[in-house]
């Protein structure tokens, strides 16, 4: 503990003890007032003997039971509901107790000194509000110290706040203990017609998020807050665009994915991301089922060091596993999740070693070599396998194809392998909707890999899936890390197509609902996770730039560069020939009949396709993957076939001043449709 920390905890114990004293004289007072007020005199007369005995119970059972119940050990600066409550029971309990006693005397006891019978409930309300009374009044004077210490000089911005929840009530909680910030709350807006015209924290809810443009105007607002962590991006960008239009400034707390359950603060409010502006509506998830999945296992995540893989160790590490193993390729990826793992035990107060604290291993690994693999499962016996690792990038797999089989095929050949002969039971495979109709390389690897998958299954009866989903915010190589790079070098902003669209996810969610699909697995199953409507990617780069305070054609273009090879202008959720089922979590589905799809000659195909990757010899790793995966279509054979064509882009064309801004329309996309 440092110094600060163990002058506050003094100065908490001394205020505590002062409190005490203080029980001590006010109870005193409320068994003298509980005699005046039954008696209506001052004068207690032939009560004396009852009172002082009364009293002196008083002053022995309160203060016992007020420890007890934690009352000396909370603080009080920052008394809240629950502390008044806590210190009503206390109250409670006390009186309780002491008119139980007195009643007991009276009744046994020969020549004990009579206690009239109201006396205890007059005392309990004596007492609640002298005791309360000091303890409210430390509250008290603590926000006044607060408001005296803040600086005068600091101009004043008053906030708005959208959202009169519990977030947005913690936020004026937050605002009002630290005056320092120089944010005073002068409304909220909620839509919830229940809260209309009534206050909270006394902040009145002012109107609805349809009123921000006449609250501004009307309360001089400088700031909306933006308190909802559970509404989707629809409702965000309509609220950002709005205050944009205004000129005022955007604050917003995080989603319910960033929290994972910590509490709102004001050290939290930051600007309004892109991530903000593509949120879905909140994914319950089936934590029991997961925690129950991965509790006490041994569990080993390939790819650990990248965006999905890291993800999922931070968050099968909450699962508390018995052993968690790190797997990856780059050194440096690797060593920066295990520090992070590892802090994070220690912030849980788990160190690694102690107890039932997971144990956590690293290990720098490439799964191409398959005697590795085998070694590895062997030593550590892992019970689940979460299969991140992957060659993804499009444009960079068709220039490299043999780096695309030997790393996404064989490496999830060897891993496959290397768990049946360990009997691992749960195997789950990353995979991507670009293996649905693929038009690239990586696309179509990432097919023959599920193939794998769905074999491996068929053969052993265990638990092994794929779950596919599109694309993660913020992972490495996002097109939302590119077009920020690109900001901040001054631009232009390069997008392939004025048409193209993805679908996109946060990485949190899409973890959440792979953890999620792993707990409803039977064997060889093939899950699509429900990935909302498609983005339009040039919808994305206007946003970006205008978060970033920019205006698209005064100051940055966007800039048309053509479609690149492997790229469908949209991605598809599924194929032709399969069909979905449901599953009991709303967003997961299974393709119900993918285990048809499979040839029956996969194995000596996959052979055939190794030799090709060795000898680099790209005619034969094409001609190998379409006969695995006979929707597979080269770049040049889609251009000729739905003529959606690089040259149709116009490269180079740029956005410029007099462009308009394309409305935003939801793609419907029909079980599959041709790109």
């Amino acid at each position: 503990m440092n110094v600060e920390a163990h002058t506050k905890q003094i100065a908490h114990q001394v205020r505590n003890r002062y409190l005490g004293l203080c029980d001590i004289i006010v109870l005193a007072v409320a068994a003298y007032l509980s005699y005046v007020l039954r008696l209506e005199g001052l004068d207690l007369g032939i009560f004396w003997p009852g009172f002082l005995l009364f009293m002196a119970i008083v002053l022995i059972v309160t203060p016992m039971i007020f420890w007890r119940a934690g009352v000396y050990s909370r603080y009080w600066r920052y008394a809240s509901v629950e502390e008044l409550l806590l210190l009503a029971g206390a109250v409670t309990a006390s009186a309780t107790l002491v008119g139980g006693i007195t009643m007991l005397g009276n009744l046994f006891l020969p020549g004990y000194p009579a206690i009239p019978r109201s006396i205890p409930l007059i005392f309990l309300m004596l007492a609640l509000a002298a005791t309360a009374g000091p303890r409210l009044a430390v509250r008290l004077l603590a926000g006044h110290a607060n408001r005296a210490a803040a600086n005068p000089n600091t101009r004043e911005v008053r906030v708005l706040i959208m959202g009169a929840g519990d977030a947005g009530s913690m936020i004026v909680r937050e605002l009002h203990n630290n005056p320092q910030l120089g944010m005073r709350v002068v409304g909220f807006l909620d839509d919830d017609p229940a809260k209309q015209r009534v206050q909270i924290r006394r902040v009145s809810v002012l109107g609805t998020r349809h009123d921000i443009g006449r609250v501004v105007q009307e309360q001089r607002v400088g700031c909306v807050i933006i308190a909802m962590p559970t509404a989707p991006g629809k409702v965000i960008r309509e609220i950002v665009s709005v205050c944009e239009h205004m000129g005022v400034q955007t604050k917003i707390i995080p989603g319910i994915y960033e929290l994972l359950g910590g509490t709102v603060s004001v050290n939290q409010l930051r600007n309004v991301e892109i991530e903000d502006l593509l949120r879905r509506e909140t994914v319950r998830t089936d934590t029991a089922a997961i925690n129950a999945l991965v509790n006490g296992k041994c569990v080993l995540v390939t790819g650990a060091g990248g965006s999905i893989g890291s993800e999922l160790c931070r968050q099968a590490l909450l699962c508390n596993p018995r052993h968690l193993i790190l797997l990856g390729h780059g050194e440096n990826s690797i060593f920066e999740i295990d520090n992070e793992l590892r802090r994070l035990l220690a912030k849980m107060g788990r160190l690694a070693g102690q107890g039932d604290a997971p144990q956590i291993t690293a290990l720098i690994a490439d799964i191409r070599f398959a005697d590795h693999m085998r070694t590895i499962f062997e030593q550590h016996r892992p019970e689940i396998v979460f299969h991140a690792a992957a060659h993804k990038h499009v444009p960079l797999m068709e220039l490299n194809p043999a780096e695309a089989i030997t790393n996404n095929v064989m490496g999830t050949r060897n891993l496959v392998d290397a768990s049946l002969a360990a009997g691992v039971e749960h195997f789950v495979m990353v995979s991507t909707d670009k293996a649905v109709n693929p038009t690239s390389v990586m696309g179509a690897s990432k097919r023959v890999a599920e193939l794998l998958v769905r074999s491996a299954a068929e053969r052993s009866g265990k638990v092994y899936v794929a779950v596919r989903f599109g694309n993660v915010l913020g992972s490495r190589g996002s097109v939302v890390l590119t077009f920020k790079q690109q900001i901040a070098s001054g631009g232009p902003v390069t997008v392939t197509h004025p048409d193209m669209v993805r679908y996109f996810m946060t990485i949190p969610e899409a973890v959440q609902l792979v953890l999620q699909a792993a707990t409803l697995g039977r064997g060889g199953e093939i899950f699509m996770l429900d990935m909302g409507e498609p983005v339009k990617i040039l919808d994305l780069a206007h946003d970006i730039i205008e978060l970033s305070g920019l205006q698209v054609g005064r100051d940055i273009d966007v800039v048309f560069t053509g479609v690149r090879p492997g790229e469908k202008l949209f991605e598809e959720l599924f194929l032709a020939e399969e069909n979905y089922e449901p599953t009991r979590h709303e967003k997961i589905a299974i393709v119900g009949n993918a285990s048809r799809i499979a040839p029956p000659n996969l194995d000596g195909v996959t052979l055939a396709l190794e030799k090709a990757a060795h000898e680099h010899d790209r005619n034969a790793i094409l001609s190998g993957l379409r006969a695995l995966v006979p929707e597979y279509q080269t770049a040049a054979e889609t251009s000729n076939d739905t003529g959606h064509v690089a040259r149709r882009t116009g490269a180079d064309h740029v956005a410029g001043p007099t462009r308009s801004r394309p409305a935003r329309r939801p793609i419907s996309l029909e079980v599959g449709e041709k790109a």
